[in-house]
């Protein structure tokens, strides 16, 4: 997959939209969810949507924001929203989103980024480790990891 570009969207981007309407479509649930938060104007100005494209095609995105799922946690700032398309899985683009919000996070002068995520065995080959368990709203126990940067 050496044909990939990962851009880095705020809510003025001209391909807001197209990024969008495609989390809307996509296999899972929670993009209906960002589709929605970029609908709406959700994203502050230091927010972040960022976007794998291989050629045309939307390959897989993720975002960097202020919180995630779990209310009333003094963590922040999250990557969040990670989904790779399933015609890309297996090509590490989940690292590269990773990566790549790591990068931005830094920029703005973040120490440690946090991810939550009910995966396991997986976000801990990026450098990410637990630091909390807690319920999600929809009823399910989510660890949150933690990356310094």
């Amino acid at each position: 997959m050496d044909n990939i570009e990962i851009k880095e969207l705020s809510h003025n981007d001209l391909l807001w939209d197209k990024v969008a309407d495609y989390a809307k479509n996509c296999s899972w649930k929670a993009g209906a969810t960002l589709s929605k938060l970029m609908k709406n104007n959700g994203f502050s100005d230091l927010e972040r949507v960022f976007v794998v494209f291989s050629g045309d095609d939307i390959a897989g995105y993720c975002t960097l924001s202020e919180s995630d799922c779990i209310p009333n946690v003094p963590y922040t700032p999250y990557i969040s929203f990670i989904f790779v398309d399933e015609l890309f899985r297996g090509n590490r683009i989940s690292e590269k989103l990773c990566s790549r919000a790591l990068e931005y996070a830094k920029s703005i002068g973040f120490e440690c980024v946090y991810l939550i995520s009910d995966h396991v065995n997986l976000y801990e080959k990026y450098g990410f480790f637990k630091i909390d368990e807690k319920l999600a709203p929809w009823g399910t126990m989510e660890t949150i990891f933690m990356r310094t940067i």
